[in-house]
């Protein structure tokens, strides 16, 4: 009888425990305004690379994930306070940025570039060549620290998303811009504001104090079991092919590997 009992118990035991497992849930934060990273549809629908990465880490963890759209300014506060448990939006990995979260491997790695009007005739991209010019940038974003420290005799502008400060330039409001060469990239080859207006130049920003190790996925620095699982899941959607057909839906390029 006793066996019986103890028998029943284990097998509640190990039903709950499969259960709990099963429940398991992930919130991701993006931002939902970088496209081709991360965007929302005219459905209202959050998609893009970023978040396809990331509901194939989820799947490969055997979790359900919901995906919530947080602007670029409070990504970070929404983490710590635990509105989502990660954030995948095309994120650097800086020295400054692991001072308030922990960042899995890079999932890609970036640099950043220039883009003009064309034909703006822009040859040097030095603090005395653009001084008093308009340049611009996200707020809050690397690229935005980029211009702030590399010059400090222009006129900054920094706007809460990337298609802000792409609108402004189309608008004749902006003389240059800084940003992620692949979003910027992805604009001036098929958005068709892009395509008529403007065109990248110079060579890519790759300068490490900025662009740092790559780009990450962020967790509360507490969650090393949650980061060391994402790494995990990582290796393997590389391994298996995953990683490749979703890169392959949005780059001609590996932008792990940058070839």
């Amino acid at each position: 009888m006793k066996k019986r009992i103890a028998a029943a118990v284990l097998a509640i035991m190990a039903a709950t425990a499969v259960s709990a497992q099963a429940a398991e849930k992930i919130k991701i934060g993006t931002e939902g305004a970088y496209p081709p990273f991360n965007f929302i549809d005219p459905a209202g629908k959050i998609g893009g690379f970023d978040v396809d990465i990331g509901l194939a880490l989820c799947e490969r963890m055997k979790v359900e994930c919901e995906v919530v759209a947080q602007d670029w300014d409070g990504i970070i506060p929404g983490l710590i306070a635990k509105k989502y448990d990660l954030i995948i939006a095309s994120m650097f990995i800086t020295e400054e940025r692991k001072k308030q979260v922990a960042f899995t491997n890079p999932y890609y790695l970036a640099a950043m570039t220039h883009a003009a009007p064309k034909g703006a005739g822009f040859t040097e991209f030095t603090n005395e060549a653009l001084k008093g010019k308009v340049i611009g940038a996200q707020s809050g974003t690397t690229q935005a620290e980029y211009i702030t420290a590399t010059y400090p005799d222009a006129e900054i502008k920094l706007y809460p998303t990337q298609d802000e400060a792409n609108l402004d330039m189309v608008n004749g409001r902006l003389d240059l811009q800084v940003g992620d060469m692949l979003p910027l990239l992805d604009w001036v080859t098929k958005n068709a504001d892009g395509k008529a207006c403007c065109e990248l130049i110079g060579e890519p920003i790759t300068d490490k104090k900025f662009v740092g190790e790559g780009v990450g996925i962020a967790v509360r620095q507490e969650d090393n079991d949650l980061r060391e699982r994402l790494n995990k899941a990582l290796d393997e959607i590389r391994a298996d092919g995953t990683y490749k057909k979703i890169n392959d839906k949005y780059f001609t390029i590996d932008v792990y590997t940058m070839k």
